[in-house]
């Protein structure tokens, strides 16, 4: 165990490779001996970063926001709604089944439980609205 005065911040390291660092602020880190991170906010958040490069989030509310090694990236909201971030689309997919996305370039689809899909231009401009 040590402890810096300076940084008012204890390093605690056990036997089996695992190192706990806490600090004044109350944020705790623990560095696992496979490379994993766990981080412990004041607020209660916890941040897991894989040594594969996956990352996860878990955020007090229930949202959960999960970042792929390539960057794609996925919200899960705690209303039931998810989204999906890309380099070529957003997309958000709602509990009663609608699913909107956004394209790159700006166009936006929208398709809903009821069957109707609606799509806009890069302008918003309605090009196709199909009940």
């Amino acid at each position: 165990i040590y402890y810096y005065a300076d940084a008012q911040t204890t390093h605690t390291a056990y036997p089996d490779g695992l190192e706990v660092l806490q600090f004044p602020n109350n944020q705790i880190e623990k560095h696992y001996p496979d490379g994993t991170q766990e981080i412990v906010f004041p607020d209660h958040t916890v941040k897991c970063l894989y040594s594969d490069g996956f990352k996860e989030t878990f955020f007090p509310d229930g949202t959960v926001v999960k970042v792929e090694k390539n960057g794609d990236k996925i919200v899960v909201f705690s209303n039931g709604q998810k989204e999906v971030h890309t380099a070529q689309f957003k997309r958000r997919e709602y509990p009663d089944g609608t699913v909107k996305t956004v394209y790159c370039n700006g166009r936006q689809e929208t398709k809903y439980s009821t069957g109707r899909v609606r799509i806009k231009d890069e302008e918003g401009n309605i090009i196709l609205d199909k009940k």
